[in-house]
């Protein structure tokens, strides 16, 4: 055993700097057999921790490796089965009991008073025996053991040191107050022991490793971080030592503190002197990819740059708490740095992207333009301020709007062009989102804000970020509020390009607010959703404001529109500009907004927009001059019906309605006024007669009014025979083609309804003649069925 002792320590133990003290050979019980070792073993640094290792052989059995540690800290239970009889069984409790056979009783008591020795003395915590025979736990482990586990050859002695004049007066002093030191000096000794074990190694020994990592450990590799790390905290907690009163009196305690004072304030400046030339060195490897990024239109990764800062994440929390000057220091130099390594990365981005957003307005023949605009863009990069801002050369006009819709929307360019441009806008938050989401993670691990810090404290880092609040109103602030500050100042630009891009693509096209406030919104709720109070939520949240304040400028720019439209005078009015641009508006925008979030902002907006269509569609028929009111309402409101009824826009149910009511109200009336015309007379004869019945006379003897006897009936109806009819109506059909728009289609609807409303009046006059001239024979020129194929003749030879 003593040999495979040895080789675990030289092999497995030694080169992690642990001290192998006890060892069982051990089997899983109620298993095949497989051994392997369970070792208890101390780490030679300090501070020191205490493990129990198991050690097995390698498949083909040439060498030995660790297989699991656990830290003895959390044993909570040692079970030996039996403390009368021999027992080579025990149970250890960790996370979960686990049950071993020893291969000799021996052994595993031998193992089992290490474990209960390195308890006492490292841990002192209430950890169960059962079943152990108590003589076992008093028992003195064997030689070996028991001069590592008492400290041995740990311990190095100090020469020999000849007492100073003040630690003779102390030590005198001590001895006056206890009567029993010259009698006892035993017990004298034992007190001596009690009181003064405060210096000893466990407490306020630094070993020679960490002092030498403190002044000189190498700060860029990993494994010198790591030493640098474990020094900083056990000389943090060698100086948190609690003291007895009258113990920081001692010479041997003051030359301690001095020295630690020492260490820590020259590992300090190493560390902060370190960083800064980490922050400047990483931010010129990161700048170097720039253009690159910029060209594809996304954002350099700071993962790398982060990865290799969090490796100093607790040495950040070490200087927090030993030099808080140096500390902030650090995160104000990062914050400037980085702000500025940002805000160049931003703003050539968003250079990039504020080209590619223009170019998807170019015109046919391949003009760069945007309308509404003069000049030239402005910006850094030399190509976009050759992009001229040509709007009279614009195929689109001011702004787009409803009046120019029609003839804009329809073009697969422009489709193309504003699919390109969602796009392009998509691509600028998604790339924007990621960035400030691990820029923030990063701030809140690397400076280990997770504790509370006041308002001057956070003034301090950024003066210009928060107001001066009287004493009183001051208060703690959360890791939030402090992160929340630092990424303001670190990300300041993204607002300020945010709008810029946002008014120029409203520039190009004023219906582009409506993609913005969709993708916008569906953003910032993302970005509330993972932290409402976030700097990202806060920003998108600011930019959605004016992103929804110029999609209402673009709903008030197309009633604006409608009210100022003027038809030329004496021309044919047919489907109004705005009619089919709400028709467009409606197409686009229900395919922008399908699931989106701010669907009530759209709702709002149609129901603007509908109304005051209806009320210029009636303002528009009431200033026609050729077209006649009935035509203008009938064949836009028909085209508004149409509209609706195919998209079925819910909120517009009542308004789909109302259009359809409009339709048919102006289509009766304008059919019913139009064939007035070619039966003028005898249209003119009958409404006398049933004006004279209206004022009393007796249907019998309408017949004798002289205007109304057979003798004017008959001449009357001579004047329309079947000839006449037709030619009157074939003019008819003329006037109504003039009248009638082609995009509509009404002809063939309104020529129909002229022929069933024909029908009805021709039954009505043959009614009038039975009931006011009873038994004449009177009848009209022409019949029911020629007036069938008057109508069908006229409609099939045009």
């Amino acid at each position: 055993m003593t040999a495979i002792k040895h080789a675990l320590q030289r092999d497995i133990f030694t080169p992690n700097d642990e001290r192998l003290l006890s060892i069982v050979n051990v089997c899983k019980a109620g298993k095949k057999k497989k051994n392997c070792f369970l070792c208890a073993t101390v780490t030679t640094e300090r501070p020191v921790q205490v493990k129990v290792v198991k050690v097995k052989k390698s498949d083909k059995g040439d060498f030995y490796k660790r297989q699991l540690t656990w830290e003895l800290r959390d044993l909570t239970e040692v079970d030996a089965k039996d403390a009368s009889k021999e027992n080579p069984e025990f149970d250890l409790h960790f996370e979960k009991v686990y049950r071993w056979v020893a291969s000799s009783t021996a052994e595993k008591n031998s193992f089992i008073s290490c474990i209960w020795k390195l308890n006492q003395r490292y841990l002192r915590k209430k950890l169960e025996f059962v079943n152990v025979s108590s003589q076992l736990l008093e028992e003195s482990v064997p030689s070996g053991e028991s001069q590592s586990v008492a400290g041995g050859d740990e311990d190095v002695l100090d020469e020999y040191q000849e007492l100073s004049t003040r630690e003779e007066q102390d030590i005198e002093s001590m001895m006056e107050t206890c009567e029993y030191a010259i009698s006892n000096a035993e017990a004298f000794a034992e007190k001596l022991f009690k009181e003064l074990q405060v210096l000893d190694g466990n407490y306020m020994d630094l070993s020679k490793g960490h002092i030498r990592a403190l002044q000189e450990g190498d700060l860029t590799s990993p494994k010198g971080i790591e030493a640098c790390i474990n020094a900083s905290e056990a000389l943090l907690q060698c100086m948190n030592v609690a003291l007895r009163p009258g113990h920081e009196k001692l010479m041997a305690v003051t030359q301690q503190q001095l020295l630690f004072a020492e260490l820590r304030d020259t590992f300090a400046r190493r560390l902060t002197n370190h960083l800064n030339n980490v922050f400047v060195h990483q931010g010129h490897d990161q700048s170097s990819t720039l253009s690159q990024h910029t060209a594809d239109l996304t954002l350099p990764k700071h993962s790398p740059l982060h990865r290799d800062l969090l490796r100093y994440a607790k040495l950040m929390e070490w200087l927090k708490n030993t030099h808080r000057e140096k500390y902030e220091g650090l995160s104000r130099t990062y914050v400037d740095y980085m702000s500025r390594l940002y805000e160049r990365e931003i703003k050539e981005f968003f250079e990039v992207a504020k080209i590619k957003m223009a170019g998807t307005s170019k015109d046919p023949k391949g003009k760069f333009g945007l309308h509404g605009s003069s000049g030239k863009l402005t910006g850094s990069t030399s190509s976009l301020n050759k992009l001229t801002v040509q709007g009279s050369n614009s195929r689109r006009s001011q702004s787009s709007s409803l009046l120019d819709m029609g003839n804009m929307s329809a073009s697969d360019l422009d489709v193309a062009d504003r699919t390109k441009f969602d796009k392009i806008f998509e691509q600028v938050l998604s790339e924007l989102e990621p960035l400030c989401l691990a820029e923030q993670d990063f701030i809140s691990k690397f400076f280990k804000l997770q504790q509370h810090l006041t308002v001057p404290e956070m003034e301090e880092l950024d003066g210009s970020m928060l107001s001066k609040r009287p004493p009183q109103a001051e208060h703690r602030h959360s890791l939030k509020d402090m992160v929340r500050l630092m990424m303001n100042k670190i990300f300041h630009s993204i607002e300020t390009e945010l709008n810029s891009l946002i008014a120029l693509g409203d520039k190009i096209d004023s219906f582009h607010s409506l993609y913005m406030l969709v993708k916008m919104s569906h953003h910032v709720w993302t970005a509330e959703n993972v932290d409402p109070a976030s700097y990202l939520s806060t920003t998108l949240g600011n930019v959605l404001v004016t992103v929804k304040r110029n999609f209402d400028k673009c709903i008030s720019n197309q009633i604006r529109q409608m009210e100022e439209f003027k038809i030329p005078k004496k021309s044919k009015v047919g489907i109004l500009p705005f009619v089919t641009g709400f028709e467009e508006f409606a197409e686009l925008a229900e395919t922008i907004f399908r699931n989106a979030e701010r669907r009530g902002d759209l709702d709002k907006a149609y129901v603007k927009l509908i109304r005051a269509v209806f009320m210029n569609v009636e303002k528009v028929a009431n200033e026609s001059q050729k077209t006649p009111r009935d035509v203008v309402m009938m064949e836009n409101f028909h085209h508004i019906f149409s509209t609706l009824s195919r998209l079925k826009i819910s909120c517009l149910d009542a308004e789909r309605r109302e259009a359809k009511h409009k339709y048919t109200d102006h289509l009766q009336s304008y059919v019913i006024n139009s064939l007035g015309q070619p039966l003028e007379k005898l249209n003119h004869f009958f409404e006398g007669v049933e004006a004279r019945v209206a004022q009393g006379v007796r249907e019998e003897e309408v017949s004798y009014q002289l205007a109304f006897n057979k003798q004017e009936l008959r001449k009357v109806i001579k004047e329309y025979p079947g000839k006449e009819v037709k030619k009157g109506l074939d003019n008819l059909y003329k006037k109504v083609d003039k009248h009638l728009c082609e995009e509509e289609s009404l002809l063939q609807v309104v020529w129909h309804s002229m022929q069933d409303e024909f029908i009805r009046q021709y039954k009505h006059f043959e009614d009038l003649i039975g009931r006011c001239y009873p038994g004449s024979g009177i009848t009209m020129e022409f019949t029911i069925q020629d007036m069938l194929e008057y109508f069908s003749s006229i409609a099939q030879s045009h």
